[in-house]
């Protein structure tokens, strides 16, 4: 099925913060892992908009397991003579000939059958990305972390700092990989900046996995009850997608090499509170049911991130509130 393009003003409002990056991005060559999922789609049109309007002329070679089905999917993209897109995993793609200046990381790993199998994923194609990255003579690398690399179940902290200890790296996990993915990167001879990436909703977020705001969204455009099978009290945030592709864009382009920053926003809402906000945004007489019954005087598990070194080192700032987010969302899917 052909997806619609992001809407301009979403393009837009990405270049209005992003026309230093771009320029001194002008006639770049990336590569981009991941290009063809939800981040991959704003990223893409985002750089395809700056050529069109801010003169970057940057090319970009998308790494994807199935170029013919994004081609399908996504003709407004594939179509540009600025895309070229080479069919591949991370873990044994071949190299292109072509040099390239700059590379973005953003591949995960969805098909993996377990956990140890996930983990490896994660780590081969990373040192395959690096290998490439060497052969290539690229001269930044943007790799998109996660915050999962601070562990599971934090508690007693409002917000999470990017000098929170994080996982041990190593170990056969989503969150071990991604730390030692990280240390890969650091350890590599090439400027890398790390965006530890936490939630995020927008045009392109399924709504019919395990993300909490896509499948509220969802039942609300359904006229289906809200369901939560938990308590409610986890904590979460959520950044926009174009607010993403402005500081993933500005890390790439600006941010001291070797540094990694949280990326996503510091709103910090529980699940209850998200199933009512989005209610009262899309469909206010739908009932939210919720399962469990919160333990009296258990602290809440937070997932929330502390921005303020994206904030003072970079200018970087959440400027969509959460209800327009929902909105945006959702407006997209109808």
């Amino acid at each position: 099925m052909t997806v619609k393009p992001l809407p301009p003003t979403d393009l837009d409002d990405i270049l209005t913060h992003t026309g230093d990056a771009f320029a001194s991005l002008r006639g770049a060559r990336l590569f981009i892992t991941g290009g063809t999922g939800f981040f991959g789609h704003w990223l893409l049109e985002s750089v395809l908009q700056a050529n069109r309007h801010l003169g970057a002329d940057i090319g970009v070679t998308v790494l994807t397991r199935n170029a013919a089905a994004f081609r399908e999917k996504s003709p407004h993209i594939a179509g540009d003579p600025a895309i070229t897109l080479l069919d591949g995993d991370t873990q044994d793609f071949a190299f292109p000939t072509e040099p390239h200046s700059h590379i973005i990381h953003a591949a995960t790993d969805t098909v993996a059958a377990n956990a140890p199998a996930l983990a490896a994923s994660i780590v081969d194609g990373t040192r395959r990305v690096l290998a490439f990255a060497q052969a290539t003579g690229a001269r930044r690398l943007l790799y998109t972390s996660s915050g999962a690399v601070y562990g599971r179940g934090i508690t007693n902290i409002a917000r999470i700092a990017e000098t929170h200890p994080c996982a041990p790296a190593g170990a056969d996990s989503y969150d071990h990989a991604k730390r030692t993915a990280e240390q890969l990167c650091i350890d590599a001879p090439i400027d890398t900046v790390i965006a530890r990436c936490f939630a995020f909703v927008g045009p392109h977020l399924p709504l019919d996995q395990h993300f909490a705001i896509g499948n509220f969204i969802r039942d609300a455009l359904a006229g289906k009850p809200i369901h939560i099978k938990g308590d409610g009290t986890p904590r979460r945030s959520f950044l926009y997608m174009s607010d993403l592709a402005i500081w993933l864009w500005t890390m790439l382009a600006t941010a001291p090499a070797n540094r990694a920053y949280n990326v996503g926003s510091d709103e910090s809402v529980s699940i209850a509170e998200l199933a009512r906000i989005t209610a009262a945004t899309l469909n206010p007489e739908l009932p939210i049911l919720i399962d469990g019954t919160p333990t009296p005087g258990a602290p809440p598990a937070t997932y929330v991130p502390d921005i303020a070194r994206a904030e003072t080192e970079l200018s970087l700032r959440v400027t969509i509130p959460l209800t327009e987010a929902i909105r945006k969302t959702a407006d997209w899917y109808t």
